[in-house]
């Protein structure tokens, strides 16, 4: 990932018990200008047990390393779970009026491992961020995840709302198809995204990141990242990037042109990375990110909605957190990114 990142500096770090590896991190630094001094980012890291009772230990050897290198900062997005809501509180919360937000509806699940890791964070002296934060969080705290595990094909339908399984059921018998493409097919991915920036207003990335990120993932595993386009005669309807660590499966980026939308093509290719995943090994099918809204009236709300007929939970993670390492730069910094 280090590689995709270009305009980071990159480093890999260990942690070790005599000649075993317990932890291992990716650290991107983004310099100060002149300055030299760097903010020192782990997205989604780093890689350790976070149940470890030497957690405080893990964390302090990471801090004093980047310290002592000339991090200015150190932000850190633990992968740790910490609350998690299911498809049947979800729309029952979509329906209440006073519940705008998940954080103000009662999760089905309190996780004990994410909530002892806030605290230790907080008492470490770490920041949260939100998305509210001038300095802002770069990865979302809020996921919507699909559980694989010990399930089949048929379990997965059985899942899903009404809608859904009729989509599905669409979509192959008007005949849309889906493919696995590769390398050559990633501008005609790039095409649909952009139509897609285009037409929800958000800025895209250049060609050039996702060949990058193409070539540099499948180089270090084949099966780590995949291209797929659903396609009506010779009409491309929608295309995704898929990548998958393991037992973890992500529905990266996505993308859908305007033509034949009553097709489904969205559908049918998320049924298709779902069961790949599946008979991959994977776990978690993961379709990334939700905002932390429930209110009808909330433009993000048909995408929540579309996520919630895969029968699927929304699960709140221990978000980003910063801890400053020279408190007069990081404030300057602060200041600075909150001003942009």
């Amino acid at each position: 990932m280090g590689d995709v990142k270009t305009d980071w500096r990159h480093e890999s770090l260990g942690w070790f018990e005599g000649d075993t590896m317990v932890g291992a991190a990716l650290v991107l630094h983004r310099s100060l200008p002149k300055l030299g001094r760097t903010l020192a980012y782990l997205p989604e890291g780093p890689c350790i047990d976070w149940a470890s009772p030497r957690l405080v230990e893990l964390l302090r050897a990471l801090r004093d390393h980047l310290r002592a290198t000339g991090a200015f900062a150190l932000r850190i997005g633990p992968p740790v779970p910490t609350q998690r809501w299911q498809a049947p509180t979800i729309k029952a919360a979509i329906g209440d009026v006073t519940k705008a937000r998940y954080d103000q509806v009662v999760p089905d699940v309190l996780e004990p491992v994410g909530t002892a890791v806030v605290e230790t964070l907080r008492r470490l002296g770490f920041r949260h961020l939100s998305p509210d934060d001038g300095f802002s969080a770069g990865q979302p705290e809020y996921v919507f995840q699909v559980p694989l595990e010990g399930r089949s094909e048929a379990d997965l339908l059985a899942g899903m709302n009404q809608l859904w399984r009729r989509n599905i059921k669409k979509t192959e018998k008007n005949g849309v198809t889906v493919r696995v493409g590769d390398a050559s097919d990633i501008g005609t991915f790039h095409r649909v995204y952009l139509e897609t920036a285009e037409r929800d207003r958000f800025t895209p990335r250049g060609v050039e990141y996702f060949e990058r990120m193409y070539r540099v993932m499948s180089t270090e595993d084949p099966a780590r990242i995949r291209v797929y386009l659903a396609e009506h005669d010779s009409d491309v309807l929608a295309a995704t990037v898929f990548i998958r660590v393991g037992e973890h499966a992500w529905y990266s980026y996505g993308a859908s042109t305007a033509a034949k939308r009553e097709l489904q093509g969205s559908t049918a290719i998320q049924w298709r990375m779902m069961r790949d995943a599946l008979e991959a090994g994977a776990t978690v099918y993961d379709l990334r990110g939700i905002t932390n809204t429930l209110a009808e009236d909330n433009p993000h709300i048909g995408l929540i909605r579309f996520k919630v007929g895969t029968g699927g939970e929304a699960v709140r993670l221990a978000g980003e957190w910063d801890l400053p390492l020279n408190r007069v730069l990081y404030t300057a910094f602060d200041l600075y990114m909150r001003r942009r």
